[in-house]
């Protein structure tokens, strides 16, 4: 397999597992709080992951500087982009608004990879973000309604989302560009993540909603997909994506969401899909393509220094 149709092939199932994690969202929340939900969930990840790296042999303190780098990431990557999406909708924000903020993460990676990882975003690709964003505009328009109980904090959060997953994103990008061979393995760097992301979702967990959970069949089925496929393999997926291609791509990809997850709405919930959605995907498709197949800039080596 040539290193293109591998690329496609894990960004593919990237796309498709990131964004089935809202839906798994919709399953778990009934049965307990946003922060607490994010707290079984990487402190149950941390706990998989450090018995299977005992197993084999490969749970080694990496040095404070990898572990400090790889924990900095996944706070930022998980806890409070999911943390603060999970706040705007909990504070009455509309999905749809939710979902067209967090689509200019892809547009601040853009318009950051040059000054932080050396490589600067071409102006066909510059073009694709454009249009990309575009189409996530039209797909969400037909859902948005703006609820006049939202609060100030719950239409802050989102930005806070996207400030997190592009300094994260752009973090992971210039390591990987700097020090390759320094670099943590996937399972590693995500055994780290998880655990400062649950240390510190613990904190207001407990203080806001005392753990509370509903333990039953859904919420654990659910847990086990966010756990697994999401978590773990998802960003997984992202983590190996950012090693092989430059981030502005990567970021692309976040413009997917809002339609993927209204197809998995669809065949989960049975939401009928708008017009205005079908158009959208098309358009947000032609974006992303326009963005994969455009020509990277690099500068010089010592730029990412």
């Amino acid at each position: 397999m040539s290193a293109t149709a591998q690329t496609a092939l894990l960004a593919t199932a990237f796309v498709v597992l990131w964004n089935s994690g809202f839906i798994g969202a919709e399953y778990g929340l009934p049965f307990t709080g946003p922060l607490t939900l994010l707290f079984w969930r990487y402190l149950a990840l941390a706990a998989l992951l450090g018995f299977y790296l005992a197993a084999l042999g490969r749970l080694q303190w990496p040095g404070a500087r990898r572990a400090g780098h790889a924990t900095l990431v996944g706070v930022l990557a998980h806890g409070v982009w999911l943390g603060c999406v999970f706040i705007a909708l909990e504070r009455d924000v509309p999905a749809a608004l939710v979902a067209l903020v967090v689509a200019l993460q892809p547009l601040a990676t853009g318009a950051l990879s040059g000054a932080v990882t050396g490589e600067r975003t071409a102006w066909s690709q510059w073009l694709g973000l454009i249009v990309g964003f575009a189409g996530v505009v039209i797909a969400v328009g037909a859902r948005f309604e703006l609820d006049g109980d939202a609060s100030l904090v719950g239409l802050l959060a989102p930005f806070g989302s996207v400030v997190a997953i592009t300094i994260a994103t752009l973090l992971e990008r210039r390591s990987s560009l700097r020090s390759p061979e320094d670099h943590l393995p996937v399972d590693t760097a995500l055994l780290y993540q998880s655990l400062g992301t649950a240390i510190v979702v613990a904190v207001p967990a407990w203080w806001l909603e005392g753990f509370a959970t509903e333990w039953n069949t859904t919420f654990v089925v659910t847990m086990a997909w966010l756990i697994v496929a999401v978590s773990l393999g998802a960003y997984g997926l992202m983590w190996q994506l950012l090693k092989l291609t430059d981030a502005t791509r990567v970021a692309s990809l976040f413009y997917l969401g809002p339609p993927v997850t209204a197809v998995m709405a669809y065949l989960a919930f049975g939401d009928r899909l708008a017009l205005a959605e079908w158009v959208g995907m098309v358009v947000v498709a032609a974006g992303v393509a326009l963005v994969q197949f455009g020509k990277t800039d690099r500068r010089p080596a010592r730029a990412v220094d």
